[in-house]
């Protein structure tokens, strides 16, 4: 997921006239925990210029994880929701989109909220997730305009990545949802050093199967990852995607520095 996090300056957004002396209303948004917030960006929602709300707190512990600093329930970063709603009300007609990132947003009874709050600006609606909570997920879809899902492993192999059991059975129920509610979807893998060409083609051949139409490889930057074993220990080996056919996918692409 991006780990673009932009705390340096405050979002202060100027009251509107005739206002300036009304209380803010409560907002069942309000309680959704924000590490950060990227306020332009052209990359992480494809074809849109959008801002990022970076939501705090992830279940797992994937070891190439680049945003450490997001993953604890209870650390932020001192910016409120109602802060960025003032901010978006100031964006209307400047932006198209906003994309809740972290972490992992859905672990947040709050999301839904604010991604109807945001939605009533007339701002469309994305989410970066790696299908943790698929029930969540299954009550955002309304919701949602565009999702980026990571895929980390087949099913079986989630654990080696997350440290958590039974995750892989969330990401790929999160998958199907996806697929059935026809959103449109970019599936990505992050590709783990000690990975073979065997097992990349047989993921990358499960998904097209499954109805996967747009899949992203991504390499693994190994000098920020939660893992300290992965930047000290051998890099991934050339040619991971050679088993990799572009006629399985109407967009395959790939992201990062390959070594």
């Amino acid at each position: 997921m991006p780990n673009v996090l932009d705390r340096s300056q405050s979002i202060a957004p100027s009251l509107k006239p005739g206002k300036d002396l009304a209380q803010p209303q409560p907002s069942d948004a309000d309680p959704l925990r924000i590490g950060g917030l990227t306020r332009l960006t052209s990359i992480d929602y494809p074809g849109e210029l959008a801002a990022v709300v970076f939501c705090q707190g992830c279940p797992w512990r994937c070891r190439y994880c680049q945003n450490g600093d997001l993953l604890d329930d209870d650390s932020g970063g001192g910016i409120s929701w109602s802060e960025v709603r003032g901010f978006l009300e100031h964006r209307v007609g400047l932006l198209d989109g906003v994309v809740f990132s972290g972490g992992e947003p859905t672990a947040q009874r709050a999301l839904a909220a604010a991604m109807r709050e945001a939605r009533s600006l007339g701002y469309k609606i994305g989410l970066h997730t790696g299908g943790a909570y698929p029930q969540r997920l299954s009550q955002l879809l309304p919701l949602l305009d565009w999702v980026g899902l990571d895929i980390k492993a087949l099913p079986e192999d989630y654990p080696s990545v997350t440290g958590v059991p039974g995750s892989g059975e969330q990401a790929w129920e999160s998958l199907r949802l996806l697929l059935a509610a026809g959103i449109p979807l970019e599936v990505r893998t992050t590709l783990m050093p000690g990975w073979t060409p065997d097992l990349v083609g047989e993921l990358a051949k499960t998904l097209a199967d499954a109805g996967v139409s747009n899949y992203c490889l991504q390499a693994c930057d190994r000098d920020h990852t939660l893992d300290p074993r992965l930047a000290a220990g051998q890099p991934a080996r050339t040619g991971l995607t050679a088993q990799v056919r572009p006629e399985w996918f109407s967009s395959l692409s790939s992201r990062g520095t390959w070594l």
